[in-house]
């Protein structure tokens, strides 16, 4: 250990420690500091006399000031609560068309659809609704049973091939894996679809057999020209959107196997208002997209 000596820069006198030619000062703790200790102390004092703070064994001191967060939480939420409850009601009972036209209405719709269809229906039809594989592009594509506000409204309500006693029931009949049509059939019904669709793939003699396979097994549902029942909830054959795929394999698998899409129903998971709610807000994703 170094001697100690005073440092010819500071006036400190050294420890006696150095490490490689580093000296160590013997420099006090500032007085700033220990006002800062004895400041800070004083404070936890008054706080805990104050505020709520040491637990006990029924309860917790509960401070001077009686301070209750819980209270405060409470109150904030009844106070939001009773915010909400004006423009919940007429969410839940008034006309949708008249809804869809109210400016104030709609600034709610926006902000609180947004959150609500993320909590719900994102999963499965995308954040911004376009959908996935399997599930339909409902910002953009013509909806299967209808896309006026009443119509969207009921369909979130009771579901699709749902566990509701009024749901939406649709299904697709499994063409090739039950025998129905033939392996060239199906393949010249793919062709046919392509050609609706805007994508010739046919001659000329090939189509009119074509056109009379799809008015025997597929017209019944989709309409002589393709362009889908709302009555029924099938879709549109002749536009770019496909649920479940629009390349000539996907479309093979869908005339092949058959689909039965599943919604669930809303109605019980969801009060009236937020499905209500949830309807204008779909309505008006699709009205940015026209």
């Amino acid at each position: 250990m170094a001697l100690k000596e005073r440092d010819e820069f500071s006036g400190q006198m050294t420890t006696g420690h150095e490490w490689n030619g580093i000296k160590e000062l013997n420099t006090p703790v500032p007085r700033l500091l220990w006002l800062f200790l004895i400041s800070m102390t004083l404070f936890a004092l008054v706080w805990t006399l104050l505020m709520p703070s040491w637990p006990g064994l029924s309860g917790y001191f509960r401070g001077l000031l009686g301070v209750d967060q819980q209270q405060a939480v409470r109150a904030s939420l009844a106070e939001a609560e009773a915010e909400r409850a004006v423009w919940t009601a007429r969410l839940a009972h008034e006309d949708l068309t008249d809804l869809a036209a109210d400016d104030a209405i709609m600034a709610v719709v926006r902000q609180s659809g947004s959150m609500l269809f993320g909590d719900n229906c994102a999963a499965c039809h995308g954040v911004e609704a376009r959908g996935n594989i399997g599930y339909p592009n409902i910002a953009e594509a013509p909806m299967m049973w209808g896309d006026d506000a009443e119509t969207i409204v009921e369909t979130i309500r009771v579901g699709i091939n749902a566990n509701h006693p009024e749901t939406r029931y649709a299904q697709m009949l499994a063409f090739g894996r039950d025998q129905m049509l033939s392996a060239p059939d199906i393949t010249l019904l793919v062709n046919y679809l392509a050609d609706l669709s805007g994508t010739p793939m046919l001659a000329r003699e090939e189509r009119d057999a074509a056109a009379t396979l799809f008015a025997d097994n597929c017209a019944g549902c989709h309409g002589e020209d393709g362009r889908g029942m709302t009555d029924l909830g099938a879709p549109d054959l002749t536009d770019a959107f496909w649920t479940y795929g629009g390349e000539p394999a996907a479309i093979r698998h869908s005339i092949y196997n058959g689909r039965q899409g599943v919604m669930p129903a809303w109605e019980g998971r969801l009060s009236a208002a937020q499905i209500r709610l949830l309807g204008l807000y779909v309505l008006d994703l699709r009205s940015a997209t026209r």
